[in-house]
């Protein structure tokens, strides 16, 4: 994609992830100083909305992410068939990286939302004696989505080669379907939810933790 801007430099491919970073540093005051008080008034809830509602809200942004990254890719791979580039990979497609941003951004904000409030839940609606347990829960998370992620990904690479196809993560990108995965991982984050918010109706806060 064409990562140069208008100062006369290019943006690294890598530094992409920095949005992500910066999203959340901008993002977790607007939460604290602006969401949370306008919340309060409407909901009468301490911290405006409940932990659950905050890690729901965070996962609903997230599917939306995933489903923004999907139709961005799916623009680049026709702006790369227009221009006849599904056979050059090592070409510049002519669509702004900055198309990418918008995804990065929602990630960024669904993880002030989810992220925090994942820690938040842990270690708030755990005994005092193990909330050090809540917090290694917490961050197994990291270590469990590693290891589904590293398997999903194997898994649809041995499906969806073979018999000279391409597979979703062929080298050449402009012959491979990132916007499939995507829009799969949007399904699986749709279908995570929903599973969720039915747990969520059983669920009763623990006395030990603040009533939210």
């Amino acid at each position: 994609m064409d990562r140069s801007t208008a100062m006369g430099f290019e943006i690294p491919a890598a530094s992409l992830q920095s949005f992500i970073s910066l999203s959340v540093v901008l993002f977790i005051p607007i939460y604290d100083r602006i969401f949370v008080p306008l919340a309060r008034a409407l909901t009468g809830e301490p911290a405006g909305i409940t932990l659950l509602q905050r890690i729901g809200s965070g996962m609903v942004i997230s599917t939306i992410s995933l489903v923004i990254a999907a139709v961005v890719e799916m623009r680049r791979l026709k702006i790369a068939e227009e221009y006849g580039l599904l056979d050059k990979p090592n070409v510049m497609v002519p669509m702004s990286v900055w198309w990418l941003v918008p995804q990065y951004a929602l990630y960024g904000l669904a993880d002030v939302f989810t992220m925090v409030g994942l820690q938040e839940f842990f270690y708030d609606q755990m005994p005092n004696e193990l909330r050090s347990v809540g917090l290694a829960l917490y961050l197994s998370i990291f270590g469990v989505g590693s290891f589904l992620s590293s398997f999903l990904i194997s898994a649809i690479e041995n499906l969806t080669s073979g018999d000279g196809r391409d597979s979703w993560f062929a080298n050449n990108l402009n012959r491979a379907h990132l916007d499939y995965f995507f829009l799969l991982l949007a399904v699986l984050s749709a279908v995570g939810l929903t599973l969720y918010v039915c747990c969520t109706k059983y669920y009763i806060y623990t006395r030990w933790g603040r009533t939210f």
